[in-house]
């Protein structure tokens, strides 16, 4: 008989970042015989349904939600209510369908998903469950969104008594002692699904999509897929493009609240000719346009891992990133990790002028840049298939119990 996994993630399709895409990219790799799924998430948009089936996951929504709400009305401070709300409400839900027909596992996508969990544990619901953790904010930040000095207790109880904590980095796994816990940690990182985004595309495709956006032969794209929000570091890219020739373009893939504020730093900069907003992009589109640019770039304040990053590796092209966070698990600097293979170019946090070194030095050494992005693409085909990921992630689930 399958075991039956309940999974608590705030989103999931068609409001989706990095842990919505691992929790389906993870669950579709895994029977159906093995393992059936059920998740519980916010209902942001009131036109999606209550329940449906995406995919190898049954999705059951909770909330009122607004209606043709998109990605970016989940960072509304009226989406924040219901973010809190969703806590007892998927307790409740949970409580429901536990009764309905028992799940022998929980899973907490996240450290917040770790109420509702705590939730039934208070009622006497106690089975065992695993805490993903995927955060991109500092431990700092996060402890003081959630107001830590009320719900620090709930919190760590929640650490405490995870029967597995699974991190996506190195430095995830930090946070998971620092709370508190005390059992079986793993690093199991997000993965790329290599087939897709390695993929070779004919010359003449890379051309069409170079005509898509009216490239010239002498232009440069820099190009991030960026929630939209302060840690991502959209801004330092802008303010680093006035110091680099004309020819050199910015296109933003993403939404988030910082829109407004980085649309009037461009219009203050004097880029609006430099600088395209390109809204969301979806993963099937994503390899083909990485391959029409030049640079990714994120040049983040924090971050717990970054799919991003890898994503763009496996396409091949080079990534300028700080070292903060996860990132320093698979992006190595020539200059600052001599003793390994170098997979990209690190800057420091908060420095455009760094951005604008090492940008000049990407496009003035092409025999470098070759180099890095095949060890980088090798490295991601290796290491971060979504294939492997999901096979240690069935091996971790089988052992809870």
């Amino acid at each position: 008989m399958a075991k039956r996994i309940l999974i608590f993630s705030l989103n999931y399709y068609p409001f989706v970042g990095g842990a919505e895409i691992a929790i389906k990219e993870i669950t579709e790799r895994i029977s159906e015989n093995d393992i059936e799924f059920h998740l519980i998430a916010y209902r942001f948009d009131a036109n999606c349904p209550r329940e449906e089936k995406i995919g190898n996951v049954t999705v059951h929504r909770v909330g009122v939600g607004v209606k043709g709400a998109t990605v970016g009305g989940t960072f509304h401070p009226i989406a924040y209510i219901g973010k809190i709300f969703y806590v007892p409400f998927a307790a409740s839900a949970a409580l429901r369908l536990h009764r309905k027909k028992p799940f022998d596992i929980f899973w907490a996508m996240m450290s917040y998903m770790l109420f509702p969990i705590v939730l039934m544990r208070l009622v006497g619901i106690r089975k065992p469950y695993l805490l993903t953790i995927q955060e991109g904010d500092p431990f700092e930040r996060v402890f003081e969104r959630l107001r830590i000095r009320v719900v620090a207790p709930l919190l760590r109880y929640g650490f405490r008594n995870a029967s597995a904590v699974q991190a996506i980095s190195s430095f995830l796994l930090t946070w998971a002692r620092t709370a508190g816990f005390t059992g079986k940690g793993e690093v199991i990182p997000n993965g790329v699904n290599t087939a897709l985004f390695a993929k070779d595309f004919t010359t003449d495709d890379i051309a069409s999509e170079k005509a898509r956006f009216e490239k010239k032969d002498d232009d440069v794209f820099l190009v991030t897929t960026s929630r939209l929000i302060h840690k991502n570091a959209v801004d330092d890219v802008i303010r680093a493009l006035v110091h680099l020739p004309a020819n050199i373009s910015f296109l933003i893939y993403g939404t988030g609240p910082d829109e407004d504020s980085l649309r009037t730093l461009v219009q203050d900069r004097g880029l609006w000719d430099r600088v395209r907003f390109m809204g969301q992009i979806s993963h099937a589109d994503m390899p083909l346009m990485l391959r029409a640019c030049d640079i990714f770039i994120r040049p983040s304040r924090s971050e717990g891992m970054g799919n991003s990053f890898i994503e763009a590796m496996a396409a091949g092209i080079p990534v300028i990133a700080t070292q903060e966070g996860g990132i320093s698990d698979f992006l190595f600097d020539a200059k600052r990790n001599p003793e390994k293979e170098p997979t990209g170019w690190a800057v420091d946090a908060n420095t455009p002028e760094q951005i604008v070194s090492v940008v000049e030095e990407i496009l003035a050494n092409p025999a470098q840049v070759e180099r890095v992005t095949k060890t980088a693409k090798a490295m991601v085909i290796a290491e971060y298939d979504w294939n492997m990921v999901a096979e240690r992630m069935k091996t971790l689930f089988d052992g809870l119990h």
